[in-house]
């Protein structure tokens, strides 16, 4: 269920209810030159909406999905020249600091986040969060792609970026966000992803990091499946 879609007395039933809330974070930032830059929020939206649906259905668990928020540090895809809004970690963890005192404040008790980039960091916003807060609670999902990768796709294809995971789910999902003559192994190196500064031009002059030209449709719903059965029973068991 999406809270948006819901007028406030309806919330504040939910809330009532005792619903939990997911909450999406999502990034605008150039996905290679075959993928657009929408990627990372839609995809963590609507992936949370599946999850949601389907976890009411097999478990019971009643969760409410925020619209996912689009914007968040990108400062690796920054010398692209394009097609990023990056905001920096500070605001980043100011506004989704806001977003949580402003669930608690209307009775939602367990909260979830769903980082729609792999590499934004919330962990001191969850820890404030919950030493400040007696009322509510707030941790991560964590991402089984890796998972999901080895078992639907082929381990030995390099994945890190705009690869053909994210081009497989695209195919699937949104196949106008393709453009399918752009689709090239760029055969970029493995980045150093612990680097504080990393910047993806190091390593890659397409944006690509890895082989997108595996992906498909067909793997992409394999994909999309196998993800939300694993989130599904990582809600379970955090809830």
């Amino acid at each position: 269920m999406h809270y948006g879609k819901l007028t406030y007395l309806e919330i504040a039933q939910k809330a009532k209810e005792d619903y939990s809330i997911i909450i999406p974070t999502g990034c605008t930032e150039q996905q290679g030159p075959h993928v657009t830059v929408d990627f990372d929020t839609w995809f963590a939206e609507e992936l949370m909406m599946d999850v949601s649906g389907k976890a009411l259905d097999k478990y019971n668990i009643k969760t409410l999905v925020l619209p996912a928020i689009p914007f968040g540090p990108t400062p690796e895809h920054k010398n692209f020249g394009s097609g990023y809004i990056n905001i920096p970690q500070k605001l980043h963890e100011e506004i989704i600091s806001a977003v949580l005192q402003s669930l608690s404040d209307q009775g939602f008790k367990k909260l979830f986040i769903w980082r729609g980039c792999g590499g934004h960091k919330v962990d001191r916003v969850i820890d404030k969060f919950n030493s400040q807060n007696e009322e509510a609670e707030v941790s991560t999902l964590q991402h089984p792609f890796y998972e999901a990768w080895c078992s639907c796709g082929d381990p030995k294809v390099a994945g890190g970026h705009a690869d053909s995971f994210t081009t497989s789910v695209t195919l699937y999902r949104h196949p106008e966000n393709v453009r399918e003559d752009k689709i090239k192994n760029p055969h970029s190196d493995e980045p150093d992803w612990g680097d504080p500064d990393l910047d993806f031009s190091n390593y890659s002059k397409t944006g690509v990091i890895g082989d997108p030209t595996q992906a498909s449709a067909e793997l992409g719903k394999r994909l999309w499946d196998d993800v939300v059965d694993r989130v599904v029973e990582l809600l379970k068991k955090d809830h």
